[in-house]
């Protein structure tokens, strides 16, 4: 009797290691891709194929696509070269708004045999937004008797690029610029 549990024992590990290996894979297997926002139509992403380990003539054979769960296609696939392209201008704000983080999942869809493969892109931000004030103009009177490096104190400024901050010359904008 101990002979057979033993053998059951040794298939159940078997079994164990074998789901282990194939979750493991899954789990390494994701493709990650970093992009600036507002690149151009037609810029490289990545080599996807050489990421998924395709070579070219797959591409064409399996039938390749890129699908977004994001409801616009902001990217394709250049088959010639087995690379993800930018579909079109990507504005993180309008994207993600204020969110800390902006991520694209994107679902990479290979047939005969079917695959599926997840591969998410981050959208970095760019500061291409400059801090506004909500007055377009701000009067001080200073009379003419202060010294140099007397601070006065000025309303909060906005900017779309930091997410969930107001700058007040205290937090991360270190000094405004005044012109007479």
């Amino acid at each position: 009797m101990t002979k057979r549990k033993g053998c059951r024992d040794w298939r159940w590990l078997a079994l164990w290691w074998h789901h282990f290996f194939l979750l493991w894979s899954t789990i390494d297997g994701q493709t990650r891709y970093s992009i600036p926002e507002e690149l151009k139509q037609g810029s490289v992403v990545g080599n996807l194929a050489k990421d998924l380990g395709l070579g070219l003539s797959e591409i064409f054979d399996r039938k390749l696509h890129v699908a977004s769960d994001a409801g616009k296609q902001y990217f394709s696939m250049d088959a010639g070269k087995g690379e993800l392209v930018v579909n079109d201008r990507i504005d993180r704000e309008a994207l993600c708004g204020q969110s800390a983080s902006c991520v694209l999942p994107l679902q990479v869809v290979v047939e005969n045999p079917l695959q599926s493969h997840r591969i998410e892109v981050e959208i970095r931000d760019i500061n291409d937004n400059a801090p506004s004030f909500l007055t377009q103009e701000i009067n001080l009177k200073i009379p003419e008797s202060v010294g140099p490096g007397r601070r006065f104190p000025l309303e909060n400024a906005e900017d779309p690029d930091c997410c969930c901050c107001v700058f007040n010359g205290t937090a991360q904008l270190s000094s405004y610029w005044m012109s007479l």
